[in-house]
């Protein structure tokens, strides 16, 4: 499958797939991050899942979609090797390792660190991961503000922003496939001001 084609697929499991569960999430105080483990061979979706950490802080997007993955029965569980895994949002350290340790060889996402701090107000993922992991050159007392937050491909995973892959399209795949994200941003900023408007009153930490 090309990449256009690659990207509206999973621009469709968001929209349809992901979002309506990540709404009733948010309902219910749970923050907007969502994911989808789909199978390679045709895009089927396996798990669609979303946030859910008014039950466990642990359970992010990906990792609750993990969990749910690794719930089916095994005969119905294609092997993560064959899977690839989607986020709505780039995954922080705690999903970076979730996924890594699952055995996904690739993730794809369609909203960066930067913009779960700067559009959606959740800043956390890259304040983690440059706090605990950022570890300064020896002596320096600080980490670099231009160094990465994660190596995006390695040994045991390579990642893809969707809208990286869109900016490489020729102008009319571009323009389709931008369009479509516009009316998936205005998804969430709703979705964003749904749990502003509530965060704090349902007991999660990094409300």
């Amino acid at each position: 499958m090309d990449t256009a084609n690659l990207v509206s697929r999973l621009l469709d499991v968001i929209e349809h797939d992901i979002a309506p569960v990540t709404s009733k999430g948010v309902a219910k105080g749970n923050k907007l991050f969502g994911a989808a483990i789909l199978r390679k061979s045709d895009l089927s979706v396996v798990v669609a899942e979303t946030n859910n950490e008014i039950d466990n802080p642990l359970w992010h997007g990906e990792m609750h979609a993990i969990k749910r993955f690794f719930e089916l029965p095994s005969d119905e569980r294609p092997e993560t090797k064959d899977c690839l895994f989607l986020a709505t949002h780039e995954p922080c350290s705690l999903c970076l390792s979730g996924i890594t340790w699952s055995g996904f060889d690739n993730f794809y996402y369609l909203f960066s660190h930067q913009d779960s701090r700067d559009s959606f107000a959740i800043p956390y993922d890259i304040q983690i991961l440059q706090a605990v992991y950022a570890v300064p050159e020896p002596g320096m007392e600080a980490a670099s503000p231009d160094r990465p937050l994660y190596n995006r491909s390695n040994a045991f995973f390579t990642s893809h922003g969707l809208q990286e892959l869109i900016a490489g399209l020729d102008r009319d795949h571009r323009e389709s496939l931008t369009g479509r994200i516009d009316d998936i941003n205005a998804l969430y900023n709703n979705l964003s001001a749904t749990y502003q408007a509530d965060k704090g009153n349902k007991g999660i930490h990094l409300a």
